[in-house]
């Protein structure tokens, strides 16, 4: 990432012993956006991608190196380098071959990542286990999308597989997920697994799991909560009959498959005609979703509902939320690399697209995520390339006025899309200040 500022926004000394007019580093890329001051020079351009498509995170602060040669630049087009240091007003330099204005804008800082385009990471459906424990044990906590209605202790059921979806299928609340001996299991939403057998007399969090599933199914007469009732039995035998299913008012870890919403199989791993035992498929989200891995020393620029702009290979623009940041993982180092360490870590983040429409035809894609970082508004600015470093310490820029020229010190604010934001005695909108020639 670009050079850091101190907390009272002025970056680091730019006098240090730089050649004049270094190039930028390729691989920084000023993608932030903001109202482009009345620049008459040509200074302020960008550099454009290169490097490998696994990039680091574009930043759009202007770097260190890029401060430098302005200040050279400045040094060079005045051949001052500003006086006592105390805040007043420098010496008059002479006129500047080029000047631009201080304008009020709003400035965005915002940076962009490679995402992926998809259907996000997939999750197993397990066979359940064989068995099931009694209905009146106490509740477990619920596990996450775990795609399986058994405990995760085993993956062993019994009987012949007899219906399986295929690839690309959708499944909601209430549909085959698959059929072992012409008997469905069927898909509830939710986040508690069904690890017991329940009956009357069950309570706990996989009772409560069933009777929100129940009610939303259409079934009525009993009361949504965490008790499994006389009326439970007789909404889950109604249930039963609408599967075609024997009529027993008890609900088995191979009667459903939980999971938080619908699901589109992404994978069929077992076979028809074959054992109901270990994975029987894999499925992911319905709706198209974009992932990106973020450098852990990241992290603190995403939070949950971050608005973000997604860029697709074919140049649309789509609107995008992130909705999901996971926990810091260590990616194994690839054969002939050097052990992982701290700093290869990275963020999981995923974003999800409301207009799933803008997306086109594209199923799975690399993308750019543009996320906004900062936006400030209504603020003095200028052209980066106007700054020159005083002797002492911080910035000034050229005050022209009439036939006069000074030097004006300023404290610098945020940066971005080559402008700097700007504040100090005698700096107002409208003032022209020289840029190098």
């Amino acid at each position: 990432m670009t050079s850091q500022q101190p907390a009272d926004g002025t970056p680091p000394d730019a006098s240090a012993d730089i050649p004049p007019h270094a190039p930028a580093d390729p691989s920084t890329d000023i993608s932030a956006s903001g109202t482009s001051a009345s620049d008459t020079s040509s200074g302020g351009s960008t550099q454009g991608r290169s490097g490998p498509r696994r990039r680091p995170l574009r930043a759009s602060l202007i770097t260190l190196a890029a401060l430098t040669v302005v200040a050279a630049g400045g040094i060079g087009a005045t051949g001052v380098l500003g006086g006592d240091g105390d805040g007043s007003a420098e010496a008059a330099p002479s006129t500047p071959a080029k000047s631009a204005t201080v304008d009020k804008t709003t400035l965005t800082r915002s940076e962009t990542v490679d995402g992926v385009l998809g259907f996000g990471e997939a999750t197993t459906v397990q066979a359940p286990a064989s068995g099931g424990g009694s209905g009146n044990q106490g509740s477990t906590a619920g596990g996450a999308d775990s795609g399986t209605g058994s405990d995760s202790g085993s993956d062993t059921g019994s009987g012949t597989l007899t219906w399986l979806p295929d690839v690309g299928d959708e499944i909601k609340r209430g549909e085959t997920v698959y059929s072992s001996d012409e008997q469905k299991s069927v898909l509830l939403y939710g986040s508690t697994p069904l690890y017991r057998t329940l009956d009357v007399g069950s309570e706990g969090k996989d009772v409560l799991m069933l009777e929100r599933n129940l009610a939303e199914l259409g079934h009525t007469g009993f009361t949504v909560d965490d008790e499994y009732t006389d009326t439970t039995a007789d909404a889950v035998r109604a249930w039963q009959d609408d599967l075609g299913k024997a009529e027993t008012g008890e609900v088995t870890p191979a009667d459903a498959v939980v999971a938080p919403g619908a699901r589109r199989v992404a994978e069929v791993k077992a076979a028809r005609g074959g054992a109901l035992s270990g994975e029987i498929l894999t499925w992911t989200v319905t709706g198209r979703v974009v992932t990106v891995d973020l450098e852990v020393r990241f992290e603190g620029l995403v939070k949950d509902g971050m608005k973000a702009n997604v860029t697709l290979p074919n140049g649309t623009i789509v609107a995008a939320e992130v909705t999901d940041i996971g926990a810091a993982a260590t990616a194994a180092p690839s054969d002939g690399d050097a052990e992982a360490t701290a700093e290869d870590a990275t963020l999981p983040v995923e974003l999800t697209i409301k207009d799933q429409k803008k997306l086109g035809r594209y199923q799975a894609a690399p993308v750019d995520v543009t996320m906004t970082a900062e936006t400030r508004t209504d603020v003095l600015a200028v052209p980066v390339n106007a700054l020159i470093a005083r002797q002492g310490g911080g910035y000034a820029v050229q005050a022209i006025t009439g036939d006069s020229v000074e030097n004006r010190p300023v404290e610098l604010g945020l940066f971005a899309d080559g402008l700097v934001e700007v504040s100090g005695t005698g700096i107002t909108e409208g003032l022209r200040v020289g840029v190098p020639g």
